[in-house]
């Protein structure tokens, strides 16, 4: 293997040498962000509400008015089927999770009547919207359903193409599939078709952009936070929106945002503290990025403190990552690697500058957590973190290992390897830490066993982070990912390679999907993680590597999450509502339109 190199010079294991050493190069791009959030850490520039009491308690009271809804409509299950998908669609449901989970338990008491019996024996997108909201709430409904859709001889009814929306519906519906359910598999195939001709029909141009990001990004592989704010301007171009619901969705999203733009200056002035572009200047300088990841994982407001943790230890992972896999020389990470399993100050005293400055920032973090009020009584947590820490510097390790000494493992030998290098258990159960008392002890050992779930997880992450960037990776010096590996090892292309790859990533989605299904082996807020980390690898490795490569779609989804906020209607700014005071950062968009 040809591997580029540079002649850097830099600190030998032996503190206080002088000699150069020829390290590798990536050419990582800087960061495109800099000190753009920093001004969010100090309170006296932040963007505050004027009168947030003012803003609060009128989204409590547009909760209440919601909650009246649901009410209104509780024997009428086609309404209530269309609510809680607004409600889900627009961002707002963490808000209703408990008027969601009994009306949708009433409903699945009534799945069999109400698809045979209530909806209309042609109703596609009534009969597909049930099913989904179901299935995604954990209920294994059966998909034997849509064989009413089906004509005589076997295949979905052609009259079905005119009906946009119930396509659409049914396309949705299709990725909460599992093993075996060949149904849905042609459904699958049969509603990608027959969307992809729909700008030749005369359908609403909200239904036609609605239809376009579905089959760019479907609901159950996007981030929900992302995916309201796309789909909110959509909603109210629509003439039946509903008023109150979208003033609390965009009130809400500015009201967020705001909480997250502090949490993000925060950390930001934390990164500037540990000098990582004097420290480090060889990793990639991800800390916004890595935030918007985290943001992925959970978004309420309740979890700031979950969010802070896992976005450092997940930043101090992409360093240490960079360091085993561009920077370090076998002699540097033998030694590393030792002192993070040794986790003691006086173990830094043997190591290059470099890395006892990564070392110094891994302890302190480590101990601030340990230290934080919500860990009394629940010290465990630091140890599992600590233990996964620890057990992600070994398997980077053996991993430089293979690097360093030109072996090239066969596939059978990558993967269990690569599964772990990526770094996903690690986070999963980082995820945990700083959330409230739904993770136990028991969590944990979940975690760390025969989990479904979180195997599926680190196979999406492995497989399309290879397929994204080993071109990248094998051009500056890499071990070979699992694109080259099935090529070598089947005698075939990398074209034919990734293809089947992709193959073993649905398939892991089945297994997400299954994993999901009552009864559970923990609760639905653990199991929420798992979903939501596949789902941010989804969304930055879908379209090549947006996390190492940041300047081009990660770029948008942080501007429309943590930048722009949305433009209000007439109700949330409260012209007719008593004068309702808005943040600043909404304010100054609407004196711009």
């Amino acid at each position: 293997m040809s591997v580029p190199v540079s002649g850097i010079p830099s600190s030998s294991p032996n503190k206080g040498t002088s000699r150069a050493v020829k390290r590798q190069r990536a050419d990582f791009h800087p960061s495109i962000w800099g000190d753009y959030f920093l001004v969010y850490a100090y309170p006296a520039s932040s963007m505050e509400f004027k009168y947030l009491g003012r803003v609060e308690e009128k989204i409590e009271e547009m909760k209440g008015e919601v909650r009246k809804m649901v009410n209104d409509v509780a024997d009428k299950p086609s309404q209530m089927l269309h609510l809680i998908d607004q409600i889900q669609r627009l961002g707002i449901f963490y808000h209703f999770e408990r008027e969601i989970d009994e009306q949708l338990e009433q409903i699945h008491k009534s799945y069999s009547r109400l698809v045979h019996e209530v909806f209309e024996a042609d109703d596609l997108y009534m009969v597909a919207l049930i099913f989904r909201l179901l299935r995604q709430q954990g209920y294994n409904v059966s998909s034997e359903v849509f064989n009413k859709f089906k004509d005589g001889e076997g295949k979905f009814r052609e009259s079905l193409v005119a009906d946009a929306r119930g396509l659409l519906s049914l396309y949705e519906a299709c990725h909460l599939r599992c093993h075996g359910e060949a149904i849905l598999e042609e459904a699958l195939h049969f509603t990608m078709t027959s969307l992809e001709s729909i700008c030749e029909r005369k359908v609403s141009t909200s239904l036609t952009k609605q239809v376009k990001r579905a089959l760019k990004q479907p609901l159950r592989m996007g981030l929900p936070r992302l995916e309201a704010r796309y789909y909110i301007p959509l909603y109210q171009e629509e003439p039946s929106h509903d008023r109150v619901l979208l003033a609390l969705a965009e009130l809400d999203f500015n009201l967020l945002q705001e909480q997250h733009q502090k949490e993000l200056g925060k950390i930001t002035r934390w990164w500037k503290d540990i000098d990582v572009e004097r420290n480090f200047p060889f990793a990639r300088d991800r800390i916004v990025e890595t935030f918007f990841w985290i943001l992925g994982v959970y978004f309420e407001p309740e979890f700031a403190l979950a969010r802070e943790i896992l976005t450092k230890v997940v930043a101090l992972c992409s360093i240490l990552d960079d360091i085993y896999d561009v920077y370090g020389t076998l002699e540097e990470l033998v030694i590393l690697t030792e002192a993070i399993q040794k986790w003691d100050v006086d173990a830094m005293d043997g190591l290059p500058e470099y890395m006892q400055a990564w070392y110094k920032v891994l302890l302190d973090v480590y101990h601030e957590v340990g230290n934080e009020g919500a860990m009394e009584e629940r010290s465990y947590r630091i140890i599992y973190a600590k233990e996964a820490m620890k057990k992600q510097a070994r398997v980077y390790f053996h991993e430089a290992k293979w690097f360093h000494t030109n072996y090239t493992p066969t596939l059978e030998e990558y993967m269990p390897l690569a599964l772990l290098t990526s770094a996903y258990e690690t986070l999963a159960i980082t995820s945990l830490v700083g959330m409230g008392d739904v993770a136990t002890e028991h969590a944990f050992e979940w975690l760390l066993g025969d989990c479904k779930i979180s195997k599926a997880s680190q196979i999406i992450f492995r497989l399309m982070d290879d397929i994204s960037s080993h071109q990248f990776e094998q051009k500056r010096g890499h071990i070979a990912s699992a694109v080259e590996l099935f090529a070598k090892e089947r005698g075939v292309s990398h074209q034919e390679a990734e293809k089947e790859l992709r193959k073993r990533v649905v398939d892991a989605w089945k297994d997400i999907n299954e994993a999901l299904l009552r009864p559970t082996t923990v609760q639905w807020p653990i199991l929420t993680r798992i979903l939501n980390l596949s789902r941010v690898i989804h969304v930055l490795y879908n379209d090549g590597d947006n996390y190492t490569h940041s300047g081009t779609l990660l770029k948008d989804y942080v501007t429309s999450l943590l930048v722009s906020p949305l433009p209000v209607s007439h109700l949330a700014r409260g012209t007719q509502e008593g004068g309702l005071l808005l943040p600043k950062n909404v304010a100054r968009v609407l004196t711009s339109n």
